[in-house]
């Protein structure tokens, strides 16, 4: 979505790089191109505005001039004020004291309000709601069987008594909504309205007696991410006619330049509070500011990362084979790696997961043309092998490796690659796993690895010098180490040659000791 206005930040901030200090017209020339990334991005003019002349006023203060990395402060000014724009802080929802919670949905037809009252719905449940589904939007054709059907997918009850397509009261509907989320002990009522093509006061009335009927909690005004500068002007006429709590960002995986939702917030004063980013159930999230503003400007966003790691992954198998990998649970095998490999495939695809890392902006262009079916490749290659081989893949010798290849329709080549690259990437793990690093990388913070400046391995003790075959060499090379030890103990008073007893009162009076001094040795 903001992959535009992350290269052309990216590449005004390449220029700054190696100025001790930055000048007046360094700063201007930033600004400019800032300025022209988020025009290009279609960001509204009046948020640019603000935005740069709170840039440029930041930097000609004593934060960038007085730093040590001019250029570095200059990032994190930019994200400082991405995040204030994005709404600043985290915004969560307010839950009722008593009674069911009532969430309603509202805005335009096609931003997507059916799919994500589903998508909310199974986050709260994730939460430890039990939420319920009210189908209000009487009037699109099959609104009311969509939600019915996404209800059946996140399994959340759908309360429908009547059939839409033009039938029935949304009203009414909403208000014996309540009633029935009390008997059924629901704690949350997500109220899902009808939209229009465009704003009319037909919509504007009904989400307003929609509104009136059941007090809702919250307002959430869902707006598509993808309609350009058309999402500010609605989101602001919305808010003059109905008004609302809250935005909800839909399709932010559009392949749109995206800058109007950056907009919303600035200008309706309202906090985007949730964000719906795919087309599965699971592609959606509580909206943060702050790894938004990171995502742009090529930060990555670890901590969304995690969270999605640690919601998909098995901790009992992780552990299971973080112990194989550290030689205390038997040996890491290729069950354990496609377990791992299935796990991840939970968090999404390869290419949204390698885009939250830090600096992966880079190599958009080989993430998105990432092909998602090698993963697939790779399962059928490991689930043609016998649980034998599985066990130990050592034992896979050619003819094995042809079976393997014919029973998952790939090429001999293919399954040695596999097996070749699964023996290298298990020695890395294990070595990594046990304290030691990457090999053949330095040793990086909180890891193992040789570290800088180590002194150089001692070389093992032989039995003895080596010694030349040639006899005369050999005692050559004898009376030359004998002199050695000689003068080696002449020159060490305290040296033992021999295991000899060792006079140290004689020892001392040999020393250059201060007057007074040799008395205590004795």
């Amino acid at each position: 979505m903001f992959a535009t206005l992350s290269d052309r930040l990216a590449d005004t901030f390449k220029n700054l790089r190696g100025k001790g200090r930055l000048s007046e017209a360094d700063i201007d020339a930033t600004a400019r191109e800032i300025r022209i990334a988020l025009l290009e991005a279609d960001v509204a003019l009046p948020v640019v505005k603000e935005f740069v002349a709170a840039v440029k006023d930041r930097a000609r203060g004593e934060e960038v001039s007085q730093a040590l990395n001019p250029a570095q402060q200059i990032v994190k000014i930019v994200n400082e004020e991405l995040v204030t724009i994005l709404g600043g802080e985290t915004r969560r929802l307010r839950y009722a004291k008593s009674g069911p919670t009532v969430i309603m949905l509202a805005g335009l037809q096609g931003a997507g309000k059916t799919t994500l009252a589903a998508k909310l719905a199974l986050w709260l449940k994730e939460q430890g709601k039990t939420p319920l589904l009210v189908a209000c939007d009487l009037q699109r054709p099959n609104a009311v069987r969509q939600l019915e059907v996404n209800g059946e997918r996140v399994g959340v009850p759908v309360f429908a008594p009547e059939p839409g397509n033009g039938v029935g009261d949304p009203v009414a509907v909403a208000r014996a909504s309540i009633e029935e989320a009390k008997r059924r002990l629901h704690d949350v009522v997500i109220v899902d309205t009808a939209g229009r093509l465009g704003l009319d006061a037909e919509l504007m009335q009904q989400a307003s007696d929609i509104r009136d009927a059941v007090s809702p909690d919250e307002v959430l005004f869902v707006v598509d991410a993808m309609i350009g500068q058309d999402a500010v002007s609605t989101a602001q006429a919305f808010l003059d006619g109905v008004g609302y709590d809250g935005v909800v960002l839909t399709k932010l995986d559009g392949d749109a330049r995206g800058g109007a939702a950056l907009s919303i917030a600035s200008i309706t004063g309202k906090p985007v509070m949730f964000a719906s980013n795919g087309e599965k159930m699971t592609d959606f999230d509580l909206f943060h500011p702050d790894r938004m503003a990171s995502r742009i400007l090529d930060m990555g966003d670890v901590m969304t990362l995690i969270e999605q790691a640690e919601k998909a992954f098995d901790s009992e198998q992780a552990m299971k084979a973080a112990a194989k990998l550290s030689g205390q649970g038997g040996e890491f095998t290729l069950d354990d790696f496609l377990e791992q490999m299935q796990q991840v495939r939970k968090l999404g695809s390869m290419s949204k997961i390698m885009g939250m890392l830090p600096g992966m902006g880079q190599f958009r262009e080989q993430l998105e043309n990432f092909d998602e079916r090698e993963i697939d490749r790779i399962q059928a290659i490991i689930q043609s092998m016998t649980p034998a081989e599985r066990a130990n893949p050592k034992i896979i010798d050619g003819s094995r490796r042809a079976r393997i290849a014919k029973g998952s329709g790939r090429q001999v080549s293919d399954v040695n690659q596999l097996v070749d690259r699964f023996f290298e990437a298990r020695k890395m793990m294990m070595q990594m796993a046990r304290g030691g690093g990457i090999p053949g990388m330095p040793g990086m913070p909180g890891m193992g690895g040789p570290k800088k400046g180590k002194a150089k391995p001692q070389q093992k003790k032989g039995k003895g010098a080596k010694r030349s075959g040639n006899p005369a060499k050999a005692a050559q090379q004898a009376a030359a180490e004998k002199e050695k030890a000689a003068a080696a103990a002449a020159a060490n008073p305290f040296g033992t040659p021999g295991g000899a007893d060792v006079d140290y009162e004689q020892a001392a009076a040999a020393l250059d000791l201060p007057k007074d001094f040799s008395k205590f040795l004795k």
